[in-house]
């Protein structure tokens, strides 16, 4: 008792007497100094006296995949700071490489007596080949859910998604206008939704043209720069002049394997991102890429999960909101192609 009393304190940063009057329900503790020891309790996964159970959940985990993509703590900063207007705090539990790490942060999740919910923003909820079987442990718990991007369609959670066949038709309608016709795609791992609803568009797209995808120019691979480079340089060797990206860290490694190449963005190839995370605008030369509303969808997310806590009729659903090309120096006309018109952003 006296190893908790002294983890409490520190972390709420008050003394062990006012937790101790705080979890005996004494009087002389502020509103606001109580919500602070209640949440410290919470935090650190300790049960709250039985005569505090009843007080609302005030813990919220936010499941991202990384940090190194800047467009992640971009939508963390939008929840984290709705969250907390809303009295609740959040979690932040993010994934590495090990395929355990979501289950393993679900698990801990649920464990807790006062967490509110849980908002995912990429997860395994994406990839149709992974195991589900964590999900449906919180809809046994009947925790309230959101998720964030396209996920596969049994899973009984709200949806807030960027429309990626919307994503991939501007992009590749973009650089057919500038007189590409090896239009090459780097995407997620093949059972990626997201990325499959991109390959489903963008053949589309190709095929409204007369100039149907060649399956040869597609790479599916895992989301990170080197990965963007590596899929680059096939997709160059195999005459490809245009690249769609499904990511803006996979677009900056095809500009480097342009370069390594000895090619010129966009003179000789033209590359479009996806996203449109922090710094776009000033890599060299700046990214075309294809804007996700981050701050709308974060909002959408949070109102959603709030909805659900206050115990009211949620959809399960998609809201898809509409993403939007921002042109910069990354695409020009192909070779012997007329100039096309252009926006600077």
């Amino acid at each position: 008792m006296k190893r908790r009393l002294a983890e409490v304190a520190a972390r709420a940063g008050v003394s062990e007497a006012t937790v101790s009057r705080v979890l005996n329900s004494k009087p002389g503790v502020s509103d606001a100094t109580r919500e602070t020891v209640l949440t410290a309790l919470d935090v650190l996964g300790y049960e709250r006296p039985t005569k505090l159970r009843g007080e609302r959940a005030r813990l919220v985990g936010l499941v991202i995949p990384e940090l190194s993509n800047p467009i992640f703590p971009a939508l963390a900063e939008v929840v984290v700071a709705l969250l907390a207007q809303n009295g609740l705090t959040p979690v932040l539990c993010t994934l590495t490489s090990d395929p355990a790490g979501e289950p393993n942060y679900v698990d801990m999740l649920l464990e807790q007596q006062q967490v509110a919910g849980i908002v995912f923003a990429g997860g395994l909820y994406s990839q149709g080949d992974a195991d589900h079987s964590h999900y449906d442990r919180i809809a046994r718990r009947k925790l309230p859910v959101v998720l964030i991007n396209a996920g596969i369609d049994r899973l009984p959670f709200p949806r807030v998604v960027c429309d990626d066949a919307s994503a991939a038709e501007q992009a590749v309608a973009h650089l057919r206008s500038l007189g590409h016709e090896r239009i090459g795609l780097i995407l997620g791992p093949r059972d990626h939704e997201p990325s499959t609803r991109k390959l489903e568009a963008a053949r589309a797209v190709l095929a409204g043209t007369g100039s149907p995808l060649d399956d040869d120019l597609v790479v599916h691979c895992q989301f990170s720069l080197q990965s963007g480079q590596s899929g680059a340089s096939a997709l160059l060797a195999r005459g490809a002049t245009g690249l769609v990206c499904a990511s803006d860290p996979l677009a900056l490694g095809a500009v480097r394997a342009a370069r390594r190449a000895g090619r010129r963005v966009p003179d000789d190839v033209s590359v479009i991102g996806y996203d449109d995370s922090a710094f776009m605008s000033s890599v060299e030369p700046p990214l075309t890429t294809v804007r996700q509303p981050i701050e709308a969808m974060g909002r959408a997310a949070v109102s959603s999960l709030l909805a659900q806590i206050r115990g009211e009729e949620t959809a399960v659903d998609e809201l898809l909101f509409e993403p939007e090309l921002v042109v910069r120096r990354s695409t020009s006309p192909a070779s012997g192609a007329l100039p096309a018109a252009r926006t600077e952003s």
